[in-house]
């Protein structure tokens, strides 16, 4: 018994005619009743009575033909759930984003996307420093990272970078500094400022960032208070603490007493890109890569205009 048998008998059955079976099958007549005798041989079985007039299913084929209804659409199920997966629809995928990319709009606008096109795909969503990301994807326990910087030479060779977007490094000041009124502000003009800033410890970007633009700048930052996270600058800031370094996507979070500036410096940017493993071979990380390469090339950026 075969999946080609099934299909005939339930044609056969259905149409209770061999001629009208055949003529739905696009096969002639013989071979069909061929494989229905022996599909009844191979059950022992008379499945179907035959006049010259008529054809009636027997006890036993009424039974069979509910059997193979259910065989065939069990079949036609695996059959495009094998599919789906080989081309990405249905599966999981593991993405990684530090707390800074969550405010861009590149991160809600693919997963958006994503989850339109391929909505029975589980993305698993995991918070972390772009270092431990790097790490994380080289011992696949990621398959996707939103990144803030580029990898460590010794890594390059194993990992493709997609740059998303160069965003603007914007200075967060409490309403009260004398700065705050000013719409650019240099750098220089802050070197007896206290900072604060995330721990250079875990090797986050924006503390990379804030040591290297105020080196340009001709001096040290004083950092006074550490946050883990991006967004615990902004309530340092609003706390009079100090002044912090943020991507220009915290925009989005309207904190009290605190005013964010652009700074007077084209390098003060920060880099959002998606990295990935070379040699992976994921479907549904393909078809997510796949969906983003085409955003990219409608619109240059994930950054809505």
């Amino acid at each position: 018994m075969n999946l080609r048998q099934l299909r005939y008998f339930v044609a056969v059955a259905e149409a209770l005619s061999f001629t009208s079976a055949a003529r739905t099958l696009h096969i002639s007549q013989p071979p069909l009743s061929q494989q229905i005798r022996a599909l009844e041989e191979d059950l022992g079985v008379r499945l179907l009575e035959r006049t010259k007039r008529r054809v009636a299913l027997t006890e036993p084929g009424r039974l069979f033909l509910e059997e193979a209804r259910k065989l065939l659409a069990q079949a036609e199920s695996a059959r495009v759930a094998v599919t789906n997966a080989a081309a990405g629809y249905t599966g999981r995928l593991r993405l990684a984003y530090p707390v800074s990319a969550a405010f861009h709009p590149a991160l809600p606008r693919t997963l958006l996307e994503f989850a339109r096109i391929a909505p029975a795909v589980q993305v698993e969503l995991t918070e972390m420093y772009t270092s431990a990301l790097y790490d994380a994807l080289l011992a696949d326990q990621v398959d996707v990272g939103y990144v803030r910087a580029l990898p460590p030479e010794s890594m390059r060779q194993r990992l493709q970078i997609r740059e998303l977007d160069r965003e603007p490094l914007f200075l967060a000041l409490p309403a009260a500094h004398p700065l705050a009124s000013r719409g650019r502000i240099d750098l220089r003009d802050l070197a007896d400022t206290p900072f604060v800033s995330q721990p250079g410890r875990y090797g986050t970007t924006i503390y990379n960032a804030l040591v290297t633009l105020t080196a340009k700048a001709g001096f040290h930052p004083n950092i006074v208070q550490e946050a883990q996270q991006v967004t615990g600058l902004l309530a340092l800031v609003s706390a009079g603490i100090g002044v912090a370094l943020v991507p220009a996507s915290l925009q989005a979070i309207h904190l009290h007493g605190v005013r964010l500036r652009q700074i007077d410096d084209p390098e003060a940017v920060l880099l959002l890109a998606l990295a990935t493993r070379i040699d992976t071979n994921i479907p549904v990380l393909e078809r997510f890569l796949a969906m983003v390469d085409e955003m990219l090339g409608l619109d240059g950026n994930l950054t809505p205009a």
